[in-house]
């Protein structure tokens, strides 16, 4: 399913706002940053629905990072330092807002600006000059991540903004009139840019007018980038997106949030689900529980001193990626809201975004993408009936993915827990074992085995934090 490119063109409004067919000038100006050529290429899905990859074929790993207040909070400086830390860890794209969520409209940037004039999507405040306004910023983080090699998961605003059924600081302003209008907008300047919209900021749809917004946005993102872009949606946590929009056109891949509910919390069964619906597209945790925040923080008595640490969301990373994911997002409790001491803490902020950035969790991120594309990952399918005695509920739920033809196949256990598998299913006549460790991103070749009968492995290490991946490829 390759991505659809049509225009849809609307005129909504009078007087001072946008009309969409104004051409560039005054609040309709394109970016005046310039694109980096290291991002020539946009993004599509591969042509058996599963996996994203670039226009000319090659795989895209998407490995994100959830950075909400980018935009919004640091200065150019301090973006810097964030994108650079993030690229050398190997993540892919960076997810951020425009309205941001920490009233991202009324509460200017590092730069004293604001998005909007009179708070109205339809009117964008955009001053003549060099670095004179909000959307200035917004393009050299952008400019700025595409010479680092990273795509912007670029959220046109946080869900407050448009739904009130959840609360938030809002204020609320869309309707689906100015929806249309402010996409188109947004979808003309960043035409060019290596971008992924998405949608929702962390909203269900509750009702008919929910939903006419998000419509009305996705259309006016089709329309104004030609639809050179993927689109997908953030669900408010746990859902996810196919309950919506899973058969709309414009959604080109589904986006899960299995949210930071409790540890164990099986983030592979979201996956499991939409990988098994009758429409192909492939999907991907889009939030999951992050380093730092406490468990179950909107939870009733929850403990702000118990926190998700590595392993949690190592855990969550490898049980979504053999569960089928697309690719998978990170997220760290300081750095998504880019917390410092001049900013009040949200859920319990407790380490500067600076000192966070560096938690080994995220660095752990940049190892599940480094195995997979060690290999043809693309060719890779889980597989139930490969795993034939294992755990198969709770924390140690081992799972397993193979290449149909057996030349590749890989294991996650999550304690280290003894797992049996049906090699015979690998259909080679020689098959080479080898343990992964997701800590360090380190392969130990185990032995050799004929390629026969059942074979049970047992991890070099057992308990919480010691996971393993075992790899088992043809020997030839």
């Amino acid at each position: 399913m390759l991505i659809r490119a049509f225009v849809v063109v609307l005129c909504l409004t009078g007087g001072r706002g946008l009309c969409a067919q104004d051409s560039p000038g005054n609040r309709e100006s394109p970016r005046r940053s310039p694109l980096s050529p290291h991002h020539a290429a946009q993004l599509q899905v591969s042509q058996n629905g599963r996996w994203l990859q670039y226009e000319d074929g090659k795989p895209f790993f998407y490995l994100g990072d959830t950075a909400w207040e980018l935009c919004h909070r640091l200065n150019r400086e301090e973006a810097r330092r964030y994108l650079s830390n993030r690229a050398r860890k190997g993540f892919t794209v960076i997810q951020t807002v425009v309205l941001a969520e920490q009233d991202g409209i009324n509460t200017p940037n590092a730069y004293g600006h604001t998005p909007l004039l009179d708070n109205d999507p339809a009117a964008p405040d955009v001053r003549p000059g060099p670095a004179n306004d909000y959307w200035d910023h917004v393009d050299f983080i952008i400019d700025e991540a595409a010479r680092r090699g990273l795509f912007i998961g670029l959220l046109p605003t946080w869900g407050d903004k448009w739904q009130s059924a959840r609360g938030g600081i809002g204020p609320r302003i869309f309707s689906p009139k100015n929806a249309s209008i402010y996409g188109r907008w947004l979808g003309r300047r960043y035409a060019d840019a290596p971008v992924i919209w998405i949608l929702g900021g962390d909203r269900n749809i509750y009702d008919d007018e929910d939903r006419r917004i998000m419509e009305a946005m996705a259309m006016g993102l089709r329309g104004g980038d030609g639809g050179t872009h993927l689109i997908t949606y953030h669900p408010r946590g746990p859902g996810r997106s196919s309950d919506y929009f899973h058969e709309a056109d414009w959604l080109d891949f589904n986006m899960i949030q299995s949210s930071h509910a409790a540890r164990d919390h099986d983030n592979g069964r979201f996956v499991e689900h939409d990988y098994a619906l009758k429409s192909v597209k492939p999907t991907l945790d889009g939030e999951p529980r992050y380093e730092r925040i406490p468990v179950g923080f909107y939870l009733k008595g929850a403990d702000r001193d118990d926190r998700f640490d590595d392993y949690d969301v190592r855990q969550a990373a490898w049980w979504a990626m053999t569960a089928g994911a697309c690719g998978h997002t990170y997220g760290n409790n300081s750095v998504w809201q880019m917390w410092s001491p001049k900013h009040k803490p949200v859920i319990w902020a407790d380490v500067p975004w600076t000192e966070a950035l560096d938690d080994p969790g995220a660095t752990q991120m940049g190892h599940v993408r480094k195995l997979f594309e060690r290999y043809d990952y693309q060719k890779l399918q889980p597989d139930t009936e490969f795993v034939v005695d294992a755990p198969d509920y709770g924390g140690a739920r081992v799972r397993g993915l193979r290449v149909p033809d057996g030349s590749l196949a890989l294991v996650y256990s999550p304690r280290g827990e003894q797992f049996m598998l049906n090699i015979a299913l690998m259909k080679q006549p020689r098959t080479r074992a080898s343990w992964y460790d997701p800590r360090t991103g380190s392969l130990s070749e185990l032995h050799t085995m004929d390629s026969v009968a059942f074979q049970t492995f047992t991890p070099p290490t057992k308990g919480r934090g010691n996971d393993w991946v075992l790899v088992l490829e043809n020997v030839e």
